[in-house]
């Protein structure tokens, strides 16, 4: 006895051949709701919470030893508790920098006032002894030094002009490569990306360090590309729409997006893999703050612009679109039409015609799928000189009159 598929099963073989029949744009308004409590909520802690800024934006005190020679092996847990002992309190961050007899170990904190330097300086000492440029065990191989938080205010403001010129760039290139609805939504869904990551490291409460900054520069050529991806399977599937009366903008976009979803997360998950692999040797194994940092905000950044991309941007640019009044007759069309092929399979009264296709009779519908397939064929070929498909109705016009023809016998 055969065994029909499950619903579940042809969801999922759907989502990999790209033949799915999610309803995403049909959903936009949960999905507005859903995108805008996250981002109120993000500006709230934001604006009511702040950030929990490294030393490097507010200053600190910055101490160095060669770990290599100490009586004791100096690894970033045993120079975290004698810190912790002398002052109280965890160090904003110790890790060991180099390798082999190179290799020394860097802590940074908070001010410490005089007393607390020598009183740390003087403990580390007794624990590690660490060896001098004489080669015996000296206090002096223990450096100190202020950390001014002017440097990382000097990195946000190089960010904040390169993140400008960067969205400038994306809106020249958007506006012209695809077109200007394209290039509005796709910029609001990399501010939904930017302030969704910084909010996350508000509510959380990671520490902000130029490595961070840095980081959330990365992630925005990331969301693009993914954005960029969709919208160029929009623009093959809408290509010559208003000719045609099988599709509306909006359904045209969302197989749009059916058909780019598994390539989308496929990209997002190999992407997240090494961010993964980062923060596990980075942080697991070498304890090195400073690619924790950069993993974090990848890491946030990444799963922000996968979704913003797939449940956001393209909801955007139906709506936008559906602003203009070719497309809202062009829906209209598609409902009347579908309503006379209803009528008619109800063996109901039609009613007038209105210059559409009937779509319910199987030589047209034939045609017309002709037609679509040779709009989207289309799409990746210059257009040549003269009227457009749209202009002759869908048809090739053949050459007429006599100057198509031969001119017969020539005139001596």
């Amino acid at each position: 006895m055969a065994t029909t598929p499950s619903r579940k099963t042809g969801r999922l073989s759907g989502l990999y051949t790209g033949t799915g029949s999610f309803d995403i744009v049909g959903r936009r308004r949960v999905w507005y709701v859903v995108f805008g409590l996250f981002v109120l909520i993000c500006i709230g802690s934001i604006v009511f919470r702040g950030f929990n800024l490294g030393i490097d934006f507010t200053g600190g005190t910055q101490l160095q030893f060669s770990a290599s020679g100490t009586a004791v092996p100096a690894d970033v847990e045993a120079v975290g508790s004698v810190y912790e002992h002398v002052t109280g309190h965890e160090a904003a961050a110790v890790q060991t920098v180099g390798t082999g007899n190179s290799a020394s170990v860097l802590i940074r904190s908070e001010p410490l006032n005089p007393t607390q330097l020598v009183q740390l300086k003087q403990a580390l000492f007794d624990t590690f002894k660490p060896i001098g440029t004489t080669g015996a065990p000296s206090l002096q191989a223990i450096s100190d030094s202020d950390v001014s938080g002017s440097w990382g205010g000097q990195i946000t403001r190089q960010a904040i002009i390169a993140l400008a010129v960067f969205l400038v760039l994306v809106t020249v290139f958007l506006a012209f490569y695809f077109e200007r609805a394209m290039a509005i939504a796709a910029l609001i869904a990399l501010a939904h990306d930017v302030i969704v990551t910084a909010g996350v490291y508000s509510i959380v409460g990671f520490e902000v360090s130029p490595a961070t900054v840095i980081g959330l520069l990365t992630i925005l050529g990331f969301s693009l590309y993914d954005t960029v991806v969709v919208f160029d399977k929009v623009k093959e599937n809408t290509r010559g729409l208003l000719g045609l009366t099988r599709r509306t903008y909006a359904e045209a976009a969302n197989l749009a997006l059916n058909q780019t979803l598994m390539r989308s997360i496929n990209t997002s998950l190999i992407a997240v893999l090494p961010v993964v692999g980062l923060m596990v040797v980075g942080v697991g194994l070498l304890g090195v703050g400073t690619l924790a940092d950069l993993a974090l905000v990848q890491m946030v950044g990444i799963i922000a612009g996968a979704l913003s991309s797939l449940l956001l941007a393209t909801p955007l640019l139906v709506d936008l679109k559906m602003r203009d009044r070719r497309f809202q007759q062009q829906a209209a069309r598609v409902v009347a039409r579908r309503q006379r092929a209803a009528a008619a399979l109800a063996g109901e009264p039609e009613g007038e015609p209105d210059g559409d296709p009937d779509l319910s009779d199987d030589g047209v519908l034939a045609t017309e799928l002709r037609r679509e397939r040779a709009m989207a064929a289309a799409a990746s070929r210059p257009a040549r000189p003269g009227k457009s498909v749209e202009q002759r109705g869908g048809r090739t016009a053949r050459p007429t009159g006599k100057a198509s023809r031969p001119a017969g016998k020539r005139r001596g």
